[in-house]
């Protein structure tokens, strides 16, 4: 029953790799229509309308709990929902493709290691080894084995808004842990979008005041539908669930596969050339995180 537990969290934490694997895609499509605390919103209202029928009845029973834990939902809303997406859209606007994907390594890194100050999780040689191996792929895979482009770095403001995704994504994966017993998955997450929008709304109001109103054409609203029902509602939920099964550790290091998905989507829906280098890069990471995660 354990092993099929284990199986079951896993299963989650792929399931919202291969889904948030296009996240990155519509954000550099979506940089110069929509602004970015914009999407922000948007994306949460599409999830939020579309989990409410599904939560109506919960939100009753559980309307006590939820506002007894308001501060910590408040708290997780801001760094997974308000900030985490800001922060993407930003960086996606301001920094480019090799600076991101280097940066978002940083994600599971600080998830592992938060993971250890505050949950006293355990971090082992077997592990490290494992992080060293799957980081070091990532680092392969980014650069196209070109390790000489990382001494021509430059870095930009959107670099920094990176660097804040990764670090509130990895704070809201450890604040997971603390989910109030109470609150079951979809009306804990409905409450969740629901702050997410709401915080950062007198942003929205300014930046609409700025930009205007955006047009929706029908590449628009597909991509913000995509944004709303895939890396949002059933991202989140899979990401959500998985954290509680296997922990954050441990799905932290699953979070490496991600351009590996974003390599396969790149295959077959773009039909981009496979290399050697992509062939060692998935070794690597596949690797790591197989020798880190079966301890």
């Amino acid at each position: 029953m354990q092993n099929y537990r284990f199986v079951k969290g896993y299963l989650f934490v792929i399931a919202a790799m291969i889904i948030w694997s296009g996240n990155f895609i519509v954000a550099r499509i979506l940089a110069d229509t929509v602004p970015p605390v914009t999407l922000t919103v948007l994306r949460s209202v599409i999830a939020s309308i579309v989990l409410l029928p599904f939560v109506m009845n919960a939100l009753r029973s559980e309307m006590i709990g939820m506002k007894k834990h308001l501060g910590y939902l408040v708290v997780t809303a801001f760094l997974g929902v308000t900030a985490s997406n800001t922060f993407l859209y930003i960086a996606a606007a301001t920094s480019n493709a090799l600076n991101m994907s280097l940066i978002a390594i940083f994600a599971p890194v600080l998830t592992i290691l938060f993971a250890r100050l505050f949950l006293r999780d355990t971090l082992t040689m077997r592990r490290v080894v494992g992080l060293v191996a799957a980081t070091s792929g990532v680092i392969l895979l980014v650069t196209k084995g070109q390790f000489s482009s990382l001494s021509r770095l430059t870095f930009s403001e959107g670099d920094l808004w990176m660097l804040g995704q990764a670090t509130s994504f990895a704070a809201y994966s450890i604040l997971l842990r603390k989910k109030p017993a109470g609150l079951q998955p979809l009306t804990f997450l409905f409450s969740l979008f629901v702050l997410g929008l709401l915080l950062p709304f007198p942003w929205f109001i300014q930046e609409t005041i700025q930009h205007g109103l955006i047009e929706f054409s029908p590449s628009t609203v597909v991509a913000l539908l995509y944004l709303g029902l895939g890396p949002s509602l059933l991202a989140y939920l899979c990401w959500n669930q998985s954290v509680a099964i296997i922990g954050p550790t441990r799905a932290a290091f699953v979070y490496y596969c991600l351009p590996l998905f974003s390599g396969a989507e790149a295959l077959l829906l773009l039909g981009e050339p496979v290399y050697a280098i992509h062939v060692v890069s998935g070794i690597l990471i596949l690797g790591g995180v197989i020798f880190a995660t079966t301890e």
